[in-house]
């Protein structure tokens, strides 16, 4: 019988990229697991990611890259992680604002 992954929660892609890279028997282990049992298949522990296609100007995509290459990521999961931040930040002054 195969058993849930259980990872800790991340601030962000990169504090959860050295969480694996630190750990990386754990998955290995959980993937052989799921394997004998007849459970692995794909995208069975992947978050469902919607593509999506955004024109951005070149300067800020320049930027991006040069903020991204300083925290050692690449720029598409550096402009993923500003994403998420500031909806979760509009999202939390909206709570905030209903109280």
């Amino acid at each position: 019988m195969s058993k849930t992954l259980q990872t800790p929660e991340f601030k962000n892609e990169a504090e959860e990229a050295a969480w694996w890279d630190a750990n990386p028997d754990t998955a290995f282990g959980v993937l052989q697991q799921a394997a004998v049992d007849g459970t692995l298949g794909r995208g069975t522990l992947a978050r469902r990611l919607a593509p999506t296609s955004i024109r951005l100007d070149t300067a800020d995509i320049v930027l991006a890259k040069e903020q991204a290459q300083k925290r050692g990521i690449g720029y598409q999961t550096y402009l993923k992680m500003i994403i998420r931040q500031h909806l979760r930040e509009e999202a939390a002054t909206d709570r905030s604002k209903s109280l």
